[in-house]
């Protein structure tokens, strides 16, 4: 078996009380990182709303009512959802059993998330490198080492997404994918028993199930660790055995068939486009990792770290070309060892002078991608009391619909379009159309023109009677102009002149 590299060989051993100055550099990226930890603690208390809470919402809140028969979250069909992971089960659990809201178990969500990924990126990084500074680096690169523009995607840990969607499975997803990059590296140096292996197998199956895109980032960084320590034949047949039990918990989850998911189509394609456009504005400052890691690939042709990203960009770039955007959520799985790598060459071999130019160089990079975005701060004391510079690099979350929910009660249908039907599901209601694709659900098509024609200024008025008629609806939710029908009563309103009319025949 090869050797572990040399920045690793003291992992594991007890090491002598490091010198003074040591701590003294050590200290720095510690405390930094310990007030971005404070600072998404309180964006957690504040929970912004935006991209994808209301699915994850109503994911719980329909798994509260029937652990068993959830039913699809969006609209009402019984039909299985790929949300329904075991993260979200066990959410539902802990709503059921607390008799808490959906936001207040989000909230935990968020905190158990963001343990995840702090206890993950430290045992990962602690197996690339034994410098007790280099965890805590590791982090500042993975959450400011992006760019220029902000980008917003769940399963990205840029410090301006990580804010948004703290609560959602692919955080959770993200931090088991560090716990089961560094218990994979253990495990091959330690030539562990099956019972390693088939756990580890077992981790990987959840990973996947709970956030199928960052499940690809932890199959090819699994792939690349396997890859990189050159396991002997003797461990060969364990590693087939733990891919194997993984594939049998994913045939066996009985919410919905994860393999249906790879005939659903690219469907996802117009969506994930965005993720290719202003590519050197998103994503320049992980150049430096870049260069990071060719040093690391001229001192060892098969440094894991080399490996994770070629894999990584081949994915992404082979999206790009194919047309198949939805690939460029692979993306992490490229920027996460180039951020990590140029963390790690700061504390390397080699001489003091070159080591300090890396720290030099990053310590920029860090500046820039923290003012970037720094508006980050406003989810916590408001918008308003942010200066305008910073202002104007904050993402404004959307309202919520609490104010329907006096009259809305679970299970009720709801007609709306556009971002009101990816947030009513949340409050226990249905839509007509669901809010997001829905691979299971066979007649979303024909939902969804049936509220395009609904809300269709020529639309006779008898045929809007046959909509709600036929899927039962008894809310209506507008806000672009008044409806004049009295068939409708108005009830509400709310934010942006938005009025919730009843049904009444």
């Amino acid at each position: 078996m090869r050797a572990a590299p040399p920045e690793a060989r003291s992992v594991g051993r007890a090491a002598s009380r490091p010198p003074v100055g040591r701590v003294k550099r050590s200290a720095a990226p510690r405390a930094a990182v310990a007030l971005l930890l404070v600072l998404l603690l309180l964006v957690i208390v504040r929970l912004p709303w935006a991209g994808d809470l209301g699915m994850h919402a109503a994911t719980v809140e329909r798994l509260r009512h029937s652990l068993l028969h959830p039913g699809n979250p969006l609209v009402a069909a019984d039909t299985p959802s790929p949300y329904y992971s075991p993260w979200m089960l066990l959410l539902g659990c802990v709503a059921r059993v607390g008799g808490w809201s959906v936001f207040i178990v989000l909230r935990l969500a968020a905190l158990a998330g963001l343990a995840l990924l702090a206890t993950g990126v430290r045992r990962y990084v602690r197996t690339l490198s034994p410098h007790p500074a280099a965890p805590a680096l590791a982090a500042l690169s993975l959450v400011l080492l992006w760019g220029t523009v902000l980008i917003n995607w769940s399963g990205f840990l840029s410090l301006n997404s990580l804010a948004l969607t703290v609560s959602y499975p692919s955080v959770f997803a993200l931090g088991l994918s560090f716990h089961l990059w560094a218990w994979l590296s253990r495990t091959l140096r330690a030539q562990a028993g099956w019972e390693v292996w088939l756990g580890t197998g077992v981790l990987w199956a959840v990973i996947l199930l709970c956030h199928q895109f960052t499940g690809v980032v932890a199959t090819l960084g699994a792939l690349a660790t396997v890859v990189a320590a050159r396991p002997p034949r003797a461990q060969r047949p364990r590693i087939a055995a733990a891919a194997g039990l993984g594939l049998l918990v994913l045939w066996l989850w009985p919410y919905y068939d994860f393999f249906a998911l790879f005939s659903a189509g690219d469907g996802l394609a117009s969506v994930h486009r965005a993720l290719y456009t202003d590519f050197a504005g998103r994503y320049w400052l992980a150049l430096l990792g870049v260069a990071a890691l060719v040093l690391r690939y001229r001192r060892d042709r098969r440094d894991p770290l080399v490996i994770f990203c070629a894999l990584g960009a081949l994915v992404c770039a082979a999206g790009f070309v194919s047309g198949h955007y939805s690939w460029g959520r692979a993306l992490p799985a490229a920027l996460v060892p180039a951020q990590l790598a140029i963390a790690l060459e700061v504390f390397g071999g080699g001489r003091r002078a070159v080591r300090l130019r890396w720290a030099w160089a990053l310590a920029a990079a860090l500046a820039v991608g923290a003012w970037t975005q720094a508006g980050v701060v406003g989810y916590v004391v408001g918008r308003d009391a942010l200066p305008p510079v910073l202002a104007a690099r904050y993402t404004p979350p959307w309202t919520g619909y609490h104010w329907i929910t006096p009259h809305v009660r679970y299970g009720d249908v709801v007609m709306a379009r556009d971002f009101p039907s990816r947030l009513v599901p949340a409050y226990g209601a249905y839509t007509v159309a669901p809010g997001y694709p829905e691979f299971f659900l066979p007649d979303a098509a024909r939902r969804e023109r049936a509220a395009e024609r609904y809300f269709a200024r020529g639309t006779p008025r008898g045929a809007r009677r046959d909509i709600l008629r036929t899927y039962r609806v008894r809310w209506v939710l507008d806000g672009r102009r008044p409806q004049r029908d009295p068939g409708l009563r108005p009830v509400t309103g709310g934010p942006g002149g938005q009025v919730l009319y009843a049904v009444t025949r």
